[in-house]
């Protein structure tokens, strides 16, 4: 209650205080060879008002006291300056850079790509259009320091520095994405990036504003169901695309349009495809034993991976009134999918039938079906001459839904119904500018079926947060501390084992029943605290060194800490860190649970002006007690229960458990451009990361493969191409229980030519991947030999403007 009167004292004190001091504003924008831009953006900060340079660079704009303006343009690095109602003729210099600079949603302090602190990289414009994929994991996985977990191209998850699932957050427009994507890998993220703005990635901890899931980092996924500027005119997008190598077929729209600050959004897509085909290979090897007691291999090969198909729509609608100071909005989203999840069949993972027989019908085809209905609410009110400069309110209720169907019936339903609020108020006080709010989340989660792993769980959190940055001079000093009180309520049922096996087995006594259905009430309290500290020097302009440490702390997961039970999308029994095995027995002993510890340094430096360009960036992160799945040296199989693992047996599914040790993750990532003409321009990139227990006990798993690329795109007249290359190298740096994964090069290009078809502005485009038809293993995939990347694709495709 003293919180919520605080911040109700400030916001009346802001309003109470508010008078405007209306000011006109007058100056001109030049390059830096004093040529004036004609079209700049110049945006008063904190308001819906921007207005657009005149063909000499001239502008004049009205302005409350100690405002801001914010001036942009495309191939210019954006300049932020100060004024006062006495300010007047102001002369404004852009720094000319070929790389595209957009302002991150995401930073909460409007920095544009080139001023962040944390390394960042956004897709947005056409670049995201032609590299748009179904999941945000193969959108996203040529940026540098960035992978995918990869469950086929149905369901892929981004990873960033080798941290995936719940530590790196996903969010819509700054909410929690609120789906099941984070329990496992075969649950595919429910953003869609067909309908994106922009995507932003911000690798590194991220959780001052997002919470304890961002200790790896944040992507978000921004776009305008609820607009944030007044809409004058109706516009609006249409596009189509076919895929070869999985027959697929996507559709999409977008109608916008608004009258009297009252705008509205409208977006669509669908999009339906078959099983991917692959170039030629092995298929998982299986030993069998001749009559002569010798083992002899059975290979077989296949070209595609079969229930690859995918069959989704989305809807979203979304409306908004946009005045001077206030903005109020509100969104629905609809999500309906249906794909297939690989090398998921009970006969086959069980170990009841081990003869590779992919006939349709030999096999129980499992595939998921995700519904989910998403509401999302906006309230922001913008003063000015205040300490307060913007309240805003972003409220978000998502109702998930994910069955896995089994020969036409529901096997197993993972639901989450979320709740979410983000306040925050945007303020300065002296030379000090800044964010601090109060961020609430409530997820419910529930599985029922025999493929419910993890118990049904309730997670609350409730955070206060600050961000603070001051300028001195060309250094920018950003300061933050978020404090989580994180809550975990669950009640905790007998081992998921005890009860599949009593389908085939009668109980022997009374005593085994009262123990089968023994229910046992769990609640635990974390304090998650983190704080930040970072600079950036602009030492020259358009160049500039930055540097950040961080301390973040993480709660386990349910699924990390609860975990009791057959998850058939891994081919593993799982144990969460709850647990205890002693003597063949499960015991539910949730005692000493240690939070997750990151402490995180960034070492970047950045070059953006002219025609060179660079971006390095250098990390290292320790973590006390990261959470992980250890091979326990036990084979759980129905009839039994556990057992020791013994060579050349492989009935049963090896128990994994997590754990808790100390890990260390460092390496680089980087990216380089250069300007050959106006036509051309040539990119290199590329990452590494090595990620290894504490005091020499090995490497943690699944780790991706370092990858080296370059990228040339040219452009002439109508025409835009671009041809890239790609090499992921060899990975062995794995633990026991992995295989290595053999180095693979990818190459793509992509043809655009733009259109005038009456008022529709066109684009017509062909895209063609792999185009080598390389075999290629992903080795960050639970199931990499069974679900090799996509063999050659001609995606070609449609767009209109209006």
């Amino acid at each position: 209650m003293i919180r919520h009167s605080l911040i109700s004292t400030a916001i009346i004190t802001a309003l109470s205080s508010f008078s405007a001091h209306a000011a006109l504003v007058t100056g001109q924008v030049f390059d830096n060879n004093k040529q004036p831009l004609s079209y700049a953006d110049v945006h008063v900060h904190g308001k819906a008002q921007s207005i657009k340079t005149d063909e000499n660079g001239r502008f004049s704009i009205n302005i409350d006291a100690n405002s801001q303006l914010h001036i942009s343009k495309n191939n210019f690095v954006d300049a932020r300056v100060q004024v006062t109602e006495t300010s007047s003729a102001l002369n404004i210099t852009l720094v000319p850079t070929s790389v595209e600079s957009v302002v991150v949603y995401a930073s909460a302090l409007h920095k544009n790509s080139l001023e962040m602190i944390s390394p960042v990289s956004v897709l947005s414009g056409d670049e995201l259009r032609n590299k748009a994929k179904p999941t945000l994991g193969e959108t996203l996985k040529g940026l540098p320091g960035v992978n995918a977990s990869y469950f086929g191209p149905v369901s892929s998850s981004p990873i960033i520095r080798g941290l995936d699932g719940p530590r790196v957050k996903i969010t819509q427009n700054g909410l929690d994405s609120s789906d099941a994507s984070r329990i496992g890998p075969d649950h595919a993220t429910s953003n869609d990036s067909l309908a994106a703005e922009q995507i932003e990635v911000l690798r590194g901890p991220a959780t001052l504003l997002y919470g304890s899931g961002a200790i790896g980092g944040v992507v978000n996924v921004v776009d305008n169901r609820i607009p944030t500027d007044n809409i004058e005119q109706l516009t609006g997008a249409v596009e189509y695309s076919h895929d070869t190598v999985s027959n697929a077929n996507t559709y999409a729209a977008k109608l916008e349009t608004g009258h009297n600050n009252f705008n509205f959004h409208f977006d669509g897509t669908k999009r339906t495809g078959d099983d991917y085909q692959t170039p030629r290979f092995n298929l998982p090897e299986e030993e069998h034993e001749d009559h002569e007691g010798h083992d002899e291999e059975e290979h077989e090969t296949a070209t595609s991976v079969k229930n690859t198909f995918i069959d989704s729509q989305t809807v979203n609608f979304g409306t908004s009134y946009v005045g001077e100071h206030l903005t109020l909005g509100v969104s629905y989203g609809r999500i309906e999918t249906d794909y297939g999840i690989p090398a998921h069949s009970h006969e086959h993972e069980h170990g009841h039938d081990h003869e590779h027989d992919h006939d349709e019908g030999e096999e129980e085809a499992v595939y998921a079906r995700v519904e989910q209905d998403r509401w999302q609410g906006l309230m922001s009110y913008a003063l000015h001459n205040n300490w307060i400069e913007t309240i805003n309110l972003r409220l978000g209720y998502t109702d998930y839904r994910h069955a896995e169907i089994e020969d036409g019936a529901i096997g197993t339903i993972f639901s989450n119904e979320t709740t979410e609020a983000r306040l925050n108020i945007e303020h300065k006080l002296g030379n000090w500018h800044g964010m601090a709010g109060y961020h609430f989340s409530d997820s419910d989660y529930d599985a029922d079926g025999e493929e419910a792993f993890t118990p049904a769980s309730k997670t609350t959190t409730h955070a206060l947060f600050i961000l603070e940055e001051k300028q001195f001079g060309n250094v920018t000093l950003e300061l933050g501390a978020r404090i989580e009180d994180y809550n975990i309520d669950s009640n905790v049922g007998a081992a998921a084992h005890d009860h599949d096996h009593d389908h085939d087995h009668d109980h022997e006594d009374d005593h085994t029943d009262e123990h089968a259905n023994e229910i046992t009430p769990y609640s635990k309290s974390f304090t998650n605290l983190s704080a930040s500290a970072g600079a950036i020097w602009q030492y020259t302009p358009g160049q500039s060194i930055a540097l950040s440490v961080s301390h973040s702390e993480r709660a386990p997961l349910s699924a990390e800490l609860l975990s009791n039970g057959v998850h058939i999308a891994t081919g593993t029994y799982e144990l969460g860190l709850g647990y205890a095995i002693e003597d063949g027995e499960i015991h539910f002993e949730p005692e000493n649970i240690k939070q997750e510890t990151s402490t995180n340094i960034d070492f970047g430096f950045r070059r953006f002006s002219g025609d060179f360009g660079y971006t390095v960036n250098f990390f290292y992160n320790d973590i006390a007690n990261f959470y992980y799945q250890q091979n326990t040296g036990l084979v759980f199989d129905e009839e039994h229960g556990l057992e020791a693992a013994e060579p050349g047996h492989d009935d049963g599914m090896a128990v994994y458990q997590f754990v808790s040790k100390d890990a260390k993750l460092y390496g680089i990532e980087f990216d380089a451009h250069y300007q050959l003409n106006s036509n051309a321009m040539v990119k290199v990139f590329g990452d590494s990361t090595t990620a290894k227990l504490a005091d020499d006990e090995g490497y943690l798993p699944r780790i991706p493969a370092n990858k080296l690329g370059s990228e040339l795109q040219y452009n002439i007249s109508d025409w835009q191409f671009s041809l890239t290359g790609t090499h992921y190298f060899e990975q062995r740096d794995i633990t026991a229980y992995e295989t290595a994964t053999d180095s693979y090069t990818l190459f793509d290009a992509q043809a655009n030519y733009q259109l005038s078809v009456g008022p529709v502005d066109t684009q017509f485009y062909i895209n063609v991947d792999n185009i080598t038809d390389e075999l290629g293993f992903v080795h960050s995939s639970f199931i990499k030999d069974e679900a090799p990347l996509p063999g050659r694709n001609f995606r070609i495709g449609l767009r209109g403007y209006f």
